[in-house]
């Protein structure tokens, strides 16, 4: 179910609303267990009416779906933005990779993930870039750190997911997930701690792989259950085929995100091919750290084998190519304008 058009106001005109998507016939809703999982209170200023309240919003309004591109550092974040896209994403596989040299095992920290989102949502200041915050470093208070802390980096949004410590990639073997509703307090204490800042809180959940029989059933009922905690959209990892992929579209609510993971489960689709399905974001998080990878390998390799990559310039930026993602000139014509006040100075 489409959300465009719709926009921010009140607790009442959503999730009272027995009509709307994002609601039910009561703010109260029972869980599996007999918990009530009451909507955070921020929640009450920030359910959709009319104008969009952060940069994601207004992006998937304007476009319809948004394609984001993973970055893993300042460069690739700088590149993604003069490429064209409208947004960014920083993942957790991808930084555990180039900050540790480690798989996505549970080893990054929250802190390493607010310090690199500081450098490269620095690089990259005209377009949004949300961040991976994988669990959110512990319980609900944990959460309302990280969340302040990449907001205070720039992120433009998070991800927080549902895995048990230490958790793993969402197209690895042996994840196992938290209780749905110690998540959705998570959730719920992560709304609070956003207030009213400009930031994209997206709600993950794992659990399509724990089971093979009732994943995908548990996975949707989670997903549901996160946006009333209130997330402002929801992502439901790794689904094995298309229709997997047109049962979350139908029985989700609010706004979707897709992961497109090359090698991964999910089979691979164009934003337009997954806007039809029913998402909104569509992620790809780690096709420049794996295309990065390839040709450092392969060039490397080269080098070594033969002592020199003359034969190889054709595969490689050049001197001058570089210079211009890195705005070389721009930095000259600084240098030379204080020079100048210095020489004014001196007179």
């Amino acid at each position: 179910m489409a959300t465009e058009g719709l926009c921010y106001s009140t607790l009442h005109c959503a999730v009272n609303n027995k009509n709307s998507p994002f609601g039910s016939s009561s703010s109260r809703r029972r869980s599996r267990n007999g918990i009530s999982v009451v909507p955070s209170s921020a929640t009450t200023r920030r359910i959709f009416c009319g104008v969009k309240a952060t940069r994601i919003h207004r992006l998937i309004e304007e476009h319809g779906v948004v394609l984001m591109p993973g970055c893993f550092d300042s460069l690739s974040a700088a590149i993604v933005e003069k490429v064209g896209f409208h947004a960014g994403f920083i993942s957790g596989y991808a930084l555990s990779a180039s900050i540790l040299g480690k798989p996505d095992f549970g080893l990054l920290t929250p802190p390493e993930i607010a310090e690199r989102a500081r450098s490269v949502c620095a690089a990259a200041p005209l377009i949004p870039i949300i961040a991976d915050a994988d669990t959110g470093g512990g319980n609900a208070l944990n959460v309302q750190r990280t969340v302040k802390d990449l907001i205070a980096a720039g992120a433009a949004g998070c991800f927080l997911e549902d895995q048990a410590w230490p958790k793993k990639c969402g197209h690895m073997r042996g994840k196992q997930v938290i209780p749905a509703e110690e998540h959705a307090a998570k959730i719920a204490s992560a709304r609070d701690a956003i207030g009213d800042s400009d930031f994209f809180l997206v709600a993950r959940t794992d659990a399509r792989a724990t089971s093979a029989k009732h994943g995908l059933s548990d996975a949707i009922y989670r997903a549901n259950l996160y946006m009333e905690a209130g997330a402002d959209a929801s992502f439901v990892e790794a689904p094995r085929d298309d229709e997997e992929l047109k049962e979350i579209g139908r029985q989700t609510k609010g706004y979707r995100v897709c992961n497109m993971i090359e090698g991964g489960i999910t089979p691979l689709h164009t934003p337009e091919e997954l806007k039809a399905m029913g998402f909104h974001l569509i992620v790809h998080p780690l096709t420049a750290l794996y295309a990065s990878a390839r040709a450092m390998v392969d060039t490397l390799k080269i080098l070594k084998n033969d002592g020199s990559t003359k034969d190889q310039l054709d595969k490689m930026a050049t001197f001058q190519e570089f210079n211009q993602l890195v705005n070389l000139d721009a930095w000259f014509e600084l240098e030379a304008r204080y020079a100048n006040l210095k020489s004014v100075a001196r007179e």
